[in-house]
């Protein structure tokens, strides 16, 4: 019995330092986000910005399957898709097929600002991984796949694979 304690002791104290790693890896990469949104001259906040990175995955979509899947309640999701499209970066219509619903999708100035928020990502995170050996990028790689399969993370492909997956 005291070996059973002594091994969930062990596993404990390896999930608790996994834990904390995978919290400091989020804290950087949420600051390397905000960073890059800051860089570009538009005033988004980063919950606006995924959600015009969703509308770069999907298309035109309609607002109560936005708020679905940015897991937020409709109001909220239409409180930012008014204050992006008063910044002319979504467009909003009425759905030609029903009246009651709402469609959005990205302008041409919101599909740039997604793509220039995205490089300026890619550059950050692209000089924070060529400070580490190979060795540790393919662990990185191996821990990172792992970690979003085990969280059922789709793998991303581009435009956007350092972005929101489309959702």
């Amino acid at each position: 019995m005291a070996d059973e304690d002594d091994e969930c002791r062990e596993r404990g104290e390896d999930q608790s330092s996994v834990v904390s790693a995978v919290l400091a890896g989020s804290r950087l990469l949420v600051a390397v986000a905000a960073r890059s949104l800051a860089a570009v001259e538009e005033k988004v906040t980063l919950p606006q910005f995924r959600m015009m990175v969703v509308l770069a995955g999907h298309g035109e979509t309609k607002l109560v399957t936005m708020a679905e899947l940015l897991g937020v309640n409709s109001s909220t999701a239409m409180r930012m898709a008014d204050r992006l499209a008063s910044t002319g970066l979504i467009a909003r219509e009425v759905n030609p097929h029903n009246r009651r619903e709402s469609l959005m999708r990205l302008t041409e100035e919101g599909h740039r600002l997604v793509d220039q928020v995205m490089a300026h990502r890619r550059e950050e995170i692209g000089a924070i991984v060529s400070r580490m050996t190979a060795e540790q990028r393919q662990a990185l790689i191996s821990a990172m796949n792992a970690f979003n399969e085990a969280g059922g993370e789709q793998p991303t492909h581009p435009p956007h694979p350092l972005g929101w997956p489309d959702v």
